[in-house]
């Protein structure tokens, strides 16, 4: 036979792009149309219904950037179609078919009801199945124009990211509004070639079902009437009906599909889009639930949720209608997809907490697993933290997009730093936004790592990332290649399902332990540097807001502990965790709102605390230590002269100043606490910092050396930074000036003064503190660089063979060496408050108060010796997708910590990020819990969300060892029970005789008590 692939082939994809898909729409008639464009923000549909409108041709340009344009449409169905499918095809003059990023509507009856949305390949309205001819059709379209922040894929910077910045120039032309007869006949032919052509090209040239798909579909060609395609297309497809009614094999790979819209809550579109985006897509996919019985959906986010039920009644309405038939899956159980390295411990326990008891409340439905398809990375606390909150099953894909190395399982199971494990898939189709093309299909059986072990995967399917969600045709796809010879089988499934049969066939899946590290998108730990801050100062506040109101709905008569403010700021706090905020990677508009918003939640959070404490009653002024260790530290005081205060963990003590063991000597630049002495050389580095009780040096260089590197990543400049960044810097060495600030005998400073670059300036204030070897370095940057990265190194005598970096509810150990590709790969990483280097018998903190990404590296020197070298990420200047991303002002502290071990590190990682708070104040009560046991850690303090007035205390082990120690409480204890995170009874907890509970832990245990007031309490 001769070989005529290459006619055919040809043959093939010209007729179905130029004659069959045009012909899809049998006849047409136009709308007629009228426009009013809203000034300024959205409007309710009723005010959008009383506007003036007027007359508006196709073919004209509308919508400037970031605008709401209303169109009125109005059309009659011709008599003669009377019997034909009927529907309005409307293209708002789309971009592209991602309908994420550009133009989208929301098509409303005239009483308000949405009925769906319209975007680049879900252009339909269906108005009648069968028409009867006649019928009068009036729609009110709510069109955004939002612009396509993606233009050139990302290539330059663009001022469009922000409604102050975007202009107003209309970005779209209108291109069709018209009622049509959908030709069902010729839309299947359509779709049958289609899943052909496709399934035909993936396959291999020398399989035998290449060539029997290739020659029906050349036959079908012949059977098709050029002239006539409606008439005819019922002939081809009976020519293709046996191809596609070829079961697939026996052993052929199972995909499990489930439809899927990942809506980012902002990325390139601000908040306030969002929710008209859930609108929108939630609208398309209630409708396909009617259109297709076999149609199953996973939703996650209830923030997403809340937002229409709030917002769109009806489609909320709709909502709830899917999900009591099954066809809607609330999946993912968290308030939004959070970024998965840099909310804390506690935040993440908030996340599953509100997410899952959202669903529970409103639908009846306990979510089984985390859903997290698009975050960057995974922290190694999250085994644990899910199975706390009652989950079986985790999934994600993003570290598919791995740039060195491939990860090595798709079914696994994944082990935590406290050795819980559960059971994890990442989808092998390497994509959230299936549509079951043939490439797809092809790559899912290709990639799929665990052949002979397993025999399933799933497959996310539908437009994502900003929403749009699966298709009718997506469906039809789904529906062919249900059991077709050459291709997977499709099956359309809940992901319960498909996580239940695929542990049932892989028990013994293989175990990956530690973090999931995205090997990409690393400067995420970095841009963005006041969202970061905000998050960080946020989660801080929201834990002193709770123990202090805890401590006064404990002993303050009349007092009212404040459920649903706590409830609201931290539901806040969790939104802007979403893995395009907290990350930095979203347009200016985001990060303009995100921080005002911070500022809101700071300010609300310190009157709920200074509402607490007035509670307590007035009598002097005390100090309030939120942290969970003991305090002994120098403070300033309301006129700024220094104190020295010792005050328990979690509990207060009088204003008075306590004798510290040393003062702290200023010579020149040199400060000297008899614990270090810190030398600060000319150039403004530290030329030395000697640790007075090891009688050893510290540093192999110079200290606190702030280096400006060139910073211009590959590809997506918010995300990325590429190793090649360190091969070319500038050491910031000619300060302006040095000079002596304190020389107090509880407080010793030196600031130093650089000017640099494009006109930034940072400012710098080196303090040694009497009583504590803590180097604190006050810094106050006016950033105005532009592709740039600036870090603050410290050089350390120490061979230390690993770091430990804090993570949420302990710490994660990463190799110092790059043995491996593995461990070059993670030249950025992300860490929370501390992290540490040492080796045996010494050790060396690096703590901050709001900065996470850093790097840890070795060398060894002439001598023989070994430097390991800390250096935090300050701050970055990417210009997308935010052209004016992180400048301006910044002001942050970051300290040096000699002499360190883990349990060192945690406490003044505690006590930096919650700083002693002095007010008036009666004399306090004793601390709500205190806890005997070192590595037994109080993370937060709390009553219990249902409002019994039990207390809630959450406790986990911080060293990475066993721990055992008794909680006591500062109120009379009826009873205990320990509790997964909602808080809900999993077993009674022992009282001892003295009203004590003891406590055991495995390394890293997060263990949460309820604990039942004794009738005494209030």
């Amino acid at each position: 036979m001769h070989d005529e692939r290459r006619r055919i082939e040809e043959r093939v994809e010209r007729v179905h792009d130029q004659r069959i898909k045009p012909a899809i729409y049998a006849a047409t008639v136009p709308f007629e149309v009228e426009a009013w464009q809203a000034p300024g923000e959205p409007v309710p549909f009723a005010e959008a219904a009383a506007a003036p409108y007027e007359p508006f041709a196709m073919d004209t340009p509308w919508g400037p950037p970031w605008g709401t344009t209303w169109f009125r449409m109005r059309g009659q169905v011709p008599a003669e179609w009377a019997g034909k499918r009927v529907e309005a095809v409307i293209d708002l003059g789309f971009v592209g078919d991602w309908p994420g990023n550009q133009a989208e509507a929301l098509v409303h009856l005239t009483d308000g009801t949405p009925l769906k949305a319209v975007n680049p390949l879900n252009q339909y309205v269906a108005i009648a199945n069968p028409a009867t001819g006649g019928e009068t059709v009036d729609y009110l379209v709510e069109a955004a124009s939002n612009p396509d922040i993606l233009a050139n894929n990302f290539s330059a910077p663009t001022t469009m990211g922000d409604v102050l910045t975007a202009g107003d120039r209309p970005l779209y032309t209108f291109r069709r509004a018209d009622l049509a007869i959908l030709d069902e006949q010729v839309w299947h032919l359509d779709l049958d070639l289609q899943v052909l052509r496709e399934l035909m090209v993936h396959l291999g040239e020398h399989e035998p079902r290449r060539h029997e798909i290739m020659h029906a579909l050349d036959r079908a060609m012949d059977a098709l009437d050029l002239d006539d395609i409606s008439g005819s297309a019922p002939a081809v497809r009976e020519v293709l009906a046996p191809v596609l009614a070829r079961p697939a094999h026996a052993s052929a790979h199972t995909v499990s599909g489930v439809g899927h819209a990942h809506i980012d809550s902002a990325w390139l579109w601000p908040i306030r889009e969002t929710k008209r985006k859930t609108s929108r897509t939630f609208s398309n996919v209630t409708s396909l639930a009617d259109e297709y019985d076999d149609f199953i959906f996973a939703c996650s986010q209830a923030q997403q949720y809340e937002w229409v039920r709030d917002n769109y009644p009806h489609v909320w309405a709709r909502i709830q209608d899917s999900v009591k038939k099954g066809q809607w899956a609330p999946v993912g159980g968290m308030w939004v997809e959070a970024d998965g390295n840099l909310p804390g411990g506690e935040a993440i326990a908030r996340q599953l907490i509100h997410g899952k008891r959202f669903f529970i409340e409103h639908f009846g439905v306990e979510t089984k697993g985390v859903w997290l398809p698009d975050s960057f990375g995974y922290t190694a606390a999250y085994p644990q933290l899910a199975k706390l909150a009652g989950n079986e099953w985790f999934l994600t894909q993003k570290i598919s997009w791995n740039q060195t190395n491939k990860f090595p399982h798709h079914t696994f199971w994944w082990e935590g730093i406290d050795g819980t494990r559960i059971f994890t898939h990442f989808p092998p189709v390497d994509t959230y936004n299936a549509r079951f093309s043939g490439e797809e299909m092809d790559r899912a059986v290709r990639n799929y790592s665990e052949k002979g072990g397993g025999t399933r995967s799933l497959a996310p399917f539908g437009w994502g990332d900003g929403g749009g969600g699966p298709t009718r045709e997506i469906m039809e796809r789904a529906r062919r290649l249900k059991d077709l010879e050459g291709s997977p089988k499709v099956v359309v499934e809940h992901p319960d399902k498909f996580f239940a049969k695929a542990r049932e066939e892989y028990p013994d899946a293989p175990v990956w332990n530690g973090e999931l590290y995205l090997e990409l998108h690393r400067a995420t730990y970095t841009s963005q540097a006041r969202t970061k801050q905000g998050n960080r100062r946020s989660e801080h506040k929201l834990r002193e807001a709770e123990l202090w109101a805890t401590t006064a709905a404990l002993h303050a008569p009349g007092y009212s502990y404040p459920y649903e403010k706590l409830d609201r700021l931290w539901k806040t706090v969790l939104l802007h965790q979403f893995h395009d905020i907290l990350p930095g990677s979203s347009i200016a508009w985001v990060h303009r709102e995100a921080e005002a918003e911070y500022a809101r939640v700071a300010e609300e959070l310190e009157a709920l605390t200074a509402e607490a404490i007035a509670a307590l009653g007035a009598g002097g002024p005390r100090v309030f230590n939120t942290s969970p260790c003991d305090r002994s530290e120098v403070i300033r005081t309301a006129d700024g002269t220094p104190a020295y205060v010792e005050v328990p963990a979690s509990g207060s003590a009088p204003l008075t100043d306590a004798e510290p063991p040393r003062p702290v000597k200023a010579e020149g630049r040199v400060l000297d606490n008899g614990l270090v002495r810190v030398e600060v050389a000319e150039d403004g580095t530290l030329s030395s910092v000697y640790d007075l009780r090891a009688n050893r040096e510290v540093l192999a260089g110079r200290g606190n050396l702030l280096r400006l590197h060139t910073d211009l990543p590959n590809y997506w400049d918010a995300w990325d930074i590429d190793k090649h960044y360190k091969n070319r810097y500038t050491d910031l060495l000619t300060p302006d000036s040095v000079e002596a600030v304190s020389q107090d005998p509880l407080l010793g400073a030196i600031r130093v003064t650089r000017s640099f670059g494009k006109g930034s300036t940072i400012t710098q204030t080196i303090t040694v503190r009497a009583g504590s070897p803590r180097i604190d370095f006050e810094t106050d940057i006016d950033w105005h660089e532009a592709e740039k990265i600036l870090k603050a190194g410290f050089p350390v005598d120490i061979r230390a063979p690993h770091s430990s970096a804090e993570i949420q509810f302990g710490h994660v150990q990463r190799p110092t060496h790059t043995n491996t590709s593995w461990e070059a790969a993670r030249f950025e990483v992300a860490g929370h408050r501390w992290v540490h280097i040492g080796e045996p018998g010494y050790g060396v903190a690096v703590i901050n108060d709001s900065t996470y990404g850093h790097d840890v590296s070795r060398t060894v020197r002439e001598d023989g010796g070994t430097t390991t070298t800390v250096s935090l990420s300050l701050v970055r200047a990417p210009r997308i997708p935010d052209p004016e991303a992180d400048q301006g002002r910044h002001r942050f502290v970051y300290s040096l910590l000699p002499g360190a071990d883990i349990e060192d590190a945690v406490a003044e990682g505690y006590a930096l990020n919650l700083p002693l708070r002095v007010a008036d104040a009666a004399g306090a009560p004793e601390p709500v819990v205190a806890v005997d046991g070192e590595g037994v850690t109080v993370e937060a303090v709390k009553l219990a969300d249902d409002e019994s007035g039990d207390v809630v205390v959450r406790l986990y082990e911080s060293r990475g060892g066993r721990a055992h120690g008794v909680l006591r409480t500062g109120f009379p204890l009826a009873g205990a029970q320990v509790t997964d995170l909602l808080e809900r009874p999993l077993e009674d907890a022992d009282i001892d005789g003295d009203g004590g509970i003891a406590v055991s832990l495995r390394p890293f245990q997060v263990l949460t008590l309820r604990l039942r007031r004794g009738a005494t309490g209030r």
